[in-house]
Parts: C-alpha cells; structure tokens; sequence
C-alpha cells in the first residue's frame, strides 16, 4: 500500500482531508454573499490567535506577502530597525531595505536580540522596528513583549513576524503594541499555502505611506473588507480562501486554548526526546528568549550528516527539516505545528531515533521520554 509522505517541516504542514475537500467545489462569485460570509467567518477566528480587536485582511500570497505589504505600506523612506537573529529575520530586514533606511541590528542566529541596542536606535530616531517573533531557522521564540513596549516608549511603530506563531502559541499583538501582524496559511492554520492574514493598528493606520503598493495595498484592501459582504480589492485565490475557512472551523471546534497547549506539549515531547538522546538544542535562551513551540532545532551529532540523518527518516516516510544556509549539516529541526498530535510525533521520533542509532550515536530512549510527556 502505498502511503503519503508525513511531513514534520516548519510548514507546510498536513492538511487535513476536511481542508482539501473545501477546495474542490465549483467555482463561486467572489464579489458576492458566499465569499463574503466565508472571508467574515476567517477574520473571526483569526482575531483571537493574532490576540486583536483590529481588522484582519486577508492577502492572496505567501507570508513574504504579508511580510513585504506590512513593510512598504508603513515603512517608505522611514528609518527602520531590523532585529535580526535568524533566516526570516534577514527576510525582514532585506525587505525594509527597499523601502526605507535600515538599521540592521543583527546577532548570531539563535541567540537572543539586541535588546539594549535597540533602545539605543529608536533614542536616535528609528521610526518602524522589525521583529520575527517565532524564528523557526534556529527554533528560538524573540520577546515580542519587551520589543513591544520599547517601540511604544519611543512612538515607533512595530511590525511584527508572527508567520510561524499565530494559531499554535500565545499571541497577544494588542497587549504586546504589535501594530502589524502577519500570518501564513500553511503553518499553524493547516491550510494550503498561499494566503497571508495581515492585522493592522489605527496607530499604523495614522502612519500609513502615501506611495503605496498597488496589490499589496492595505488601504485598498481596508475599503474592501469594510463592505457588506467583504471582498478583497483584486481577485482572491478563492480555492484557498474556503480552504483557510475550512480550516478555521476545525480550530474553532478544538478551541483556542485547547490548541496552544496542544502545540506546547507536542514541542515539549520533542525537547524531552532531544534531552534522552543526549542531543543539544540549538538555540540559546534566556529571560527573554524562549524555544520556540512550534518547531524544535537539534543539532547535529557529530559523525553524522545530514543525509545520513534525514535521508534514513525520509526513507521511513517521514520529511523533517535540515539547516539553512551556513547552518546546513549543522541542525535539524521537526516541526510541531498545524493539526499532528501524538502518533505523528511518536512516529517522527521513533525515526529519527532509529537513524541515530543506525549511524553509530548512542541515542537514549527518547521515544520513551516523549510518550511520558504526550502520555
């Protein structure tokens, strides 16, 4: 019998059958009641995984998408500092770069932000700060909280990368003075790639760029969405719009607490499993910096490489995920995020271990460990 591969990468992510079915009916007018209803049942759901009463916009376009609209709508010829410690952190930061004055505030990927160096930027002028607050390159959880408060302190406006966070940890963007937030669909939501959700402030509504974007323009997607029914400015990727619905109504029936703390026990089985094997994760944390809950990076015994490791779980059936760029053949990383629980981690961890263990490391029983933790 043949079967699907499982994939325990930081995104995409299993779709569940219910969310693939959603894609395949007959086409319908998205400028009418249908969609309209189906775009108002997305942002209800959303709001409380962005943790907002603001609106939510809904983009036909990867979460670069909603990286690249959040920046070139506020940040044209602003000073913008990037907090960088991490691949998506650089994304930012290559962004802000066409379209304002970058301040890149970088450190090693994995280890915690410049927090004082930061505070020093925005005392002399920095206007928009940038911030990944999951960084699943390096698996390390940034302090979207402190971020937060120092740019309110100096009146700059905060945009913030919740693109592998939102839907499966904690995220408060109003308490934290987030004033733009941006989601992808294929992460922690389960659906399809594709889309990009985009919450915005009336604080960076007041600061909003005359020269926008045309297709990622969030104004023109404000006046659309403000109409009964909701639409979107230009014509969505309507499949993956009812999709994303589909996907909302599963969260809505497990209830939002209920899947934070899904995520955060199936990220700690992982670490309890790291800590049997005897294998160091990657990051480094401190009172401010966390692991990150919805993808865990280990790194690499050595005497093993990377084909040796994912190659031998890839042959199990099951995809996790290596390094990126100077970090290849360093780290793996398996992700926890979207609609797997118990079996799919047991599974992933049971290759993983059997890896180790062909190629000559002396793993512990970390399998055993994760179960007492899921247990």
């Amino acid at each position: 019998m043949e079967h699907e591969p499982l994939l325990m990468i930081p995104g995409p992510v299993p779709i569940p059958q219910r969310v693939r079915s959603a894609m395949v009916q007959q086409a319908i007018n998205h400028r009418g009641p249908e969609f309209g209803a189906a775009y108002a049942d997305i942002v209800r759901v959303l709001k409380p995984l962005f943790g907002t009463e603001n609106e939510i916009y809904v983009i036909s376009g990867s979460g670069t998408a909603g990286m690249e609209a959040a920046v070139a709508n506020f940040g044209k010829d602003k000073k913008i500092v990037s907090l960088v410690n991490g691949k998506f952190g650089e994304r930012l930061q290559k962004i802000g770069e066409r379209y304002g004055s970058v301040t890149a505030l970088g450190s090693e990927w994995g280890t915690p932000l410049d927090l004082p160096g930061l505070e020093a930027a925005l005392e002399e002028g920095a206007e928009v700060v940038t911030m990944v607050h999951n960084e699943t390159s390096t698996g390390i959880r940034n302090p979207a909280e402190q971020v937060g408060a120092l740019a309110k302190k100096h009146g700059a406006l905060f945009i913030m990368d919740g693109v592998t966070s939102i839907g499966g940890d904690m995220v408060e963007a109003d308490r934290w003075g987030v004033d733009v937030a941006i989601v992808g669909s294929q992460k922690c939501l389960a659906a399809p790639a594709g889309l990009a959700a985009v919450s915005v402030s009336q604080r960076a509504w007041d600061m909003i760029a005359e020269n926008r974007p045309f297709y990622l323009d969030l104004a023109a997607y404000r006046k659309s969405g403000s109409g009964t029914p909701m639409e979107t400015p230009y014509t969505p990727a309507v499949p993956l719009f009812l999709a994303l619905r589909e996907a909302c109504r599963i969260i809505d029936e497990e209830g939002v607490e209920q899947r934070f703390a899904r995520h955060r026990r199936m990220a700690d089985a992982v670490r309890a499993a790291a800590g049997a094997w005897g294998i160091e994760l990657f990051p480094v944390v401190d009172e401010y910096h966390a692991y990150s809950n919805t993808a865990t990076a280990m790194k690499i015994p050595a005497g093993i490489t990377d084909k040796d490791l994912r190659g031998t779980v890839k042959k199990m059936g099951i995809e996790i995920a290596g390094g990126q760029d100077h970090l290849k053949g360093r780290i793996f990383r398996i992700g926890t995020m979207g609609g797997v629980g118990t079996p799919e981690i047991l599974a992933t961890l049971a290759a993983v271990q059997h890896a180790l263990r062909k190629h000559g490391f002396d793993a512990g029983d970390g399998v055993e460990a994760a179960a007492g933790v899921l247990g």
